[in-house]
């Protein structure tokens, strides 16, 4: 009689298996805890592109970014001197309280900052550590 050929798999193949699958997780998972933030942020960086482009035009017709309303943490929407109001800026995350001038502004340059942490809309708890800056070349970080 002889033995039967027996299909299966060995000890020595399923940890190898159990190790692939470890190290793929191990990879994995810090990526995916990282991809909500990322996808709640496009929501200001939207918001910041559009103020980018509000500030242009006020270069434009002024000849600098200069202006008395443009001060350290003051609103984006202030005195709507952009021409940029409150619905602009106002979404599912972001709020228009988020969106402020850090530091002054220069007659050549500019940052401003959205903070999620001043959000008053329905999913701030959600971006309350998201902290993203945009600058007069439009080059925009992000802190998450």
């Amino acid at each position: 009689m002889g033995l039967k050929n027996r299909g299966g798999f060995t000890l020595v193949e399923l940890m190898i298996v159990v190790i692939v699958v470890g190290v793929l997780a191990a990879v994995a998972i810090p990526m995916y805890q990282v991809m909500p933030k990322r996808s709640r942020g496009t929501e200001a960086a939207a918001a910041l592109g559009l103020v980018r482009s509000s500030m242009r035009i006020y270069y434009a017709e002024h000849g600098t970014f200069a202006n008395a309303s443009f001060t350290d943490g003051a609103q984006v929407t202030t005195g709507e001197i952009l021409g940029v109001i409150d619905f602009d800026l106002l979404g599912k995350y972001f709020s228009t309280e988020c969106y402020t001038f850090d530091g002054a502004p220069t007659a050549n340059g500019y940052t401003i900052e959205c903070d999620g942490s001043n959000s008053t809309s329905a999913g701030a708890a959600d971006v309350a550590d998201v902290v993203m800056t945009i600058d007069e070349i439009g080059e925009i970080t992000n802190n998450w």
